[in-house]
């Protein structure tokens, strides 16, 4: 039972960095750009969520909808006050903004709700499954973990496949002149998918934060990193790899720490990571695409 109580652990950990890589996978889909201060919005996002809990005493559900309403509008205002003006700009100076705009927020972060850490309260509650004659618990907290990540994948997957806007998505990402020619509106495209993924930071946020309770500035941080590594694992602009990559990862961090050593996980993580690009460097589901010179 102890096998399938860390397998368990393991998928529940790596929905929530399938989750956050689904945000990083879509941006960089479409926008070809590494959005380094995704993981801060994360943090935002369990902010929000707590806040609202604590200081205004509402119900966990309106607090989650008020996450992902304040890290939606912040993740569509960075992309117009940071990354818009550098659309044409060299990669370089675009991912030396992300950074700046990470640490701004963390700074901000550290302004308004100060170092210390924060208890946060699930708003799954507190309930359990029990199997095998109460041998095997799963928290409340895994199961909705789970089922929200693969609801989110199939949800995000009909959207880019079946509507107007995930048609237009999928077209930017192919050519940003050739669809802007066919009167599609780049900026706009640009600007939902931001607003899509900071949306899933803030789900991301609150159901890392129930499931690891302590909240801070950093918190977003190594989960950030962590599910930038699940997308490339996976095949970065693929929806099925970052699923598929941020659960592998979470079974192999899990795993890493019961089998091997608790301070040797994360090292376990990125060397798993190195010998994926090394192996395969489109990851597990990523499209090979061969550039005309």
């Amino acid at each position: 039972m102890t096998f399938l109580s860390y397998l368990i652990s393991g998928i529940s950990l790596g929905s929530v960095y399938a989750i956050i890589a689904l945000g990083y996978t879509m941006v960089y889909g479409i926008a070809k750009m590494l959005n380094f201060a995704h993981g801060d919005i994360i943090m935002v996002g369990g902010y929000i969520s707590f806040c609202t809990t604590s200081y205004l005493g509402l119900s966990p559900f309106i607090s989650v909808i008020f996450a992902i309403i304040v890290c939606t509008a912040l993740g569509v205002l960075t992309e117009k006050l940071a990354y818009k003006p550098l659309r044409s700009a060299p990669s370089l100076a675009v991912l030396i903004t992300a950074i700046g705009v990470s640490y701004f927020l963390q700074n901000a972060a550290l302004l308004i709700w100060g170092s210390s850490p924060k208890t946060f309260t699930s708003v799954v509650g507190s309930w359990s499954v029990k199997l095998f004659g109460e041998q095997l618990t799963i928290s409340g907290t895994a199961l909705v973990t789970v089922l929200a990540c693969f609801v989110i994948m199939a949800a995000l997957t009909l959207f880019t496949s079946k509507t107007k806007m995930g048609t237009a998505m999928r077209a930017v990402s192919e050519d940003k002149g050739a669809a802007q020619l066919m009167g599609i509106n780049v900026n706009t495209t640009i600007s939902v998918t931001f607003a899509i993924g900071s949306g899933l930071a803030a789900i991301a946020g609150v159901l890392l934060c129930s499931a690891y309770p302590t909240l801070m500035p950093t918190t977003g941080s190594m989960p950030g990193i962590k599910a930038f590594t699940a997308a490339v694992f996976g095949g970065i602009g693929s929806i099925p790899g970052a699923m598929l990559g941020g659960i592998l990862l979470g079974i192999i961090e899990i795993f890493a720490k019961a089998y091997i050593s608790t301070q040797l996980s994360d090292a376990v993580v990125f060397a798993v990571l190195i010998v994926v690009l090394i192996v395969k460097p489109d990851g597990l589901l990523g499209k090979h695409v061969n550039e005309k010179v």
